[in-house]
């Protein structure tokens, strides 16, 4: 698929002018990331982790979620990156989770399309503030539903697509395979049970060759892919990953944010050098949605 970038004229998100728009991997060193304050965060019961902590008797609390949103804010602007911020939407409960209605690629931002209904407003609500500072449209999903937490842009040349048939079904996928692939790009579309959100509550990269990947549940010939393309994996349990043990955020540069509830795989990643920052994050994890969940990059830069 030829990308034509498409024109822009509104004006939206307040504060710096992007530099530049370009992701081509999940490592690469994070300049600026899209974030959006939880002010009106609530539990949908839309996945199975929601479902649960529900059942527990769990209840969100917005000034709480706001101290831990701030934190990772902060986090980040220690680590240089800058924050660029969507304004907060009552009828969008679930945007402070930015990485699902869009996702920046080597030629700008990809408009997704949400499967979840109080969900389907949130790419246009991003755009209309994106293009305010310079943040060009390379394309749109032409059909079909597909979702941030599905893509991983795991490396310049490949990009990996999840597709659960629910949050993004297979029209969605091929529909976002046909843009990589028309650059030149490898594609792997992995199909999982609807149990699991998005790819990144099993996969995500951290590391240049590195990721963690629930191999509990990930079939082997996805793990022989990865294997073939040359990416070594951390084992994570499942009960790891229902507490969003894979979902972390690469700084670069060897550095990642995480949640604070996963021990053993920070451990296992410390060991190999890396520098890694917990948050507390219990407000958005018991919604099923961890760091990696709450940021979208819109620049990356190679080492």
């Amino acid at each position: 698929m030829k990308l034509d970038f498409l024109t822009h004229g509104e004006r939206g998100l307040a504060g710096l002018r992007l530099q530049r728009c370009h992701v081509s991997s999940e490592t690469d060193r994070l300049t600026d990331v899209l974030l959006c304050q939880p002010t009106f965060l609530e539990p949908v019961p839309c996945c199975s982790v929601t479902q649960e902590s529900l059942r527990d008797g769990f209840a969100t609390s917005v000034p709480q979620a706001l101290v831990q949103h701030r934190a990772l804010q902060a986090a980040l602007e220690r680590a240089g990156v800058r924050c660029h911020f969507l304004e907060p939407d009552p009828a969008m409960p679930d945007m402070c989770f930015t990485r699902d209605a869009l996702v920046t690629t080597p030629w700008g931002l990809f408009a997704l399309n949400p499967a979840a209904g109080h969900r389907q407003a949130e790419a246009v609500h991003a755009l209309k503030a994106l293009r305010g500072i310079g943040a060009p449209l390379a394309a749109c999903v032409q059909r079909g539903t597909a979702e941030g937490g599905d893509i991983a842009i795991v490396k310049p040349g490949l990009v990996i697509i999840g597709c659960s048939g629910e949050r993004t079904n297979e029209d969605g996928a091929e529909s976002v395979a046909e843009v990589f692939r028309g650059q030149g790009w490898d594609v792997i579309v992995y199909r999982f049970d609807q149990h699991f959100l998005h790819l990144d509550t099993q996969f995500a990269m951290v590391g240049d060759g590195l990721a963690l990947a629930c191999t509990d549940v990930l079939s082997d010939a996805f793990l022989a892919d990865l294997a073939r393309f040359g990416i070594e994996t951390i084992a994570v349990s499942y009960k790891e990953a229902r507490s969003l043990g894979c979902n972390m955020l690469s700084l670069g540069d060897r550095r990642l944010l995480a949640s604070e509830d996963n021990d053993r795989v920070i451990a296992e990643l410390r060991t190999r050098g890396y520098q890694v920052e917990t948050l507390a994050l219990d407000q958005f994890t018991r919604c099923g949605g961890g760091v990696h969940c709450l940021t979208m990059p819109l620049a990356r830069v190679a080492a």
